[in-house]
């Protein structure tokens, strides 16, 4: 799974949570540990199932991830990303931007259990925020309590999201832009590309670094490793083809990511470009340092990102599956 995915994201401004309220509604918010009363076992059963789909399959953990990422930045952190595609409307999950992402029947896999124990009380976008924090700490990330209380959504958003999300092209200013405007700061954004140290990205996203020429700001002897890996100057986007993030760490969420790119070895231009600007460099160097500080600022930059404009109280639904509104079903 290519893991830029997971930090081009997209902004909203809070004042177009009117647009989901009638007239005189105001939404009930989210809190800490919202189904005490209504399933008191949600959260157990959530971070379970995400133990036990990581001992089988790995790779869920960067899965649950990109995720959080794609979902909560896209207007609402309301599920929409895991609606599948219908006659007249397109999923977010089948855009070119969600590229590589995948593993979304293991989030139904979490609905089912919740089900059984609960039927039609837990949102899947609380199970897809929750399983991202517990994804989190199955590759060796701090634990972040996060509030829940979110509702699901009822249309995928796929048709806007080429507007929001910014390419891993485009330039330093239009990622800290675009985070700004949901409240992360500099050293909020410096902490979330810090996802960077696990997983992989595929060659489809890297040869442009490479071929015709190669990128003169890349690590010479990381280069050899690349070309090795990406061997073509035009992958096939279905083949298996991809370079570690982190060769010293793969599948381990550690501060590794902030020396490999102070070392010229990140694989994407905004990896280099993050350890270049000027308004980003002091925060990587730090986080390079202190392992501690990248956690710090990696907890309160995803719990922003998890309260970004959530449907609560009556808005929105409970789907009955992930993959489809209600109204679907």
């Amino acid at each position: 799974m290519g893991c830029r995915g997971l930090f081009f994201l997209v902004i909203f401004s809070l004042s177009g949570l009117s647009g989901f309220l009638a007239e005189n509604e105001e939404p009930a918010g989210l809190v800490m540990n919202y189904y005490k009363d209504t399933c008191p076992q949600a959260e157990d059963i959530i971070k379970e199932q995400v133990k036990l789909l990581y001992k089988r399959h790995k790779n869920t953990a960067f899965s649950w991830l990109r995720n959080i990422f794609h979902d909560c930045f896209v207007e609402s952190c309301d599920a929409s990303l895991l609606l599948d595609s219908t006659r007249r409307v397109l999923s977010e999950k089948e855009t070119d931007r969600s590229f590589g992402m995948r593993n979304f029947r293991y989030i139904e896999t979490i609905k089912e259990a919740l089900e059984r124990e609960c039927p039609g009380v837990v949102s899947c976008s609380d199970i897809l925020v929750l399983s991202a924090r517990d994804g989190i700490v199955s590759v060796g990330g701090p634990y972040i309590p996060l509030k829940t209380g979110r509702r699901d959504g009822r249309k995928s958003r796929a048709d806007i999201l080429e507007q929001y999300l910014p390419d891993h092209n485009e330039s330093m200013s239009v990622v800290l832009e675009r985070f700004a405007n949901i409240g992360i700061d500099a050293p909020g954004v410096v902490a979330l590309l810090g996802a960077h140290s696990v997983g992989r990205t595929h060659c489809v996203k890297l040869v442009h670094r490479l071929y015709p020429e190669v990128d003169p700001a890349l690590n010479p002897h990381h280069v050899e490793h690349m070309l090795h890996k990406c061997p073509d100057a035009i992958p096939d986007p279905k083949a298996v083809q991809y370079v570690r993030n982190d060769r010293g760490t793969p599948m381990k969420l550690d501060n590794n990511y902030y020396r490999n790119i102070l070392d010229n070895k990140g694989l994407l231009i905004v990896d280099h470009q993050l350890a270049t600007d000027k308004r980003t460099k002091p925060f990587v160097k730090k986080m390079a340092k202190s392992q501690d500080y990248f956690f710090k600022e990696f907890s309160r930059a995803i719990t922003i990102l998890s309260e970004n404009n959530p449907l609560t109280g009556t808005l929105g639904e409970i789907r009955k599956q992930c993959n489809l509104a209600n109204k679907n079903h």
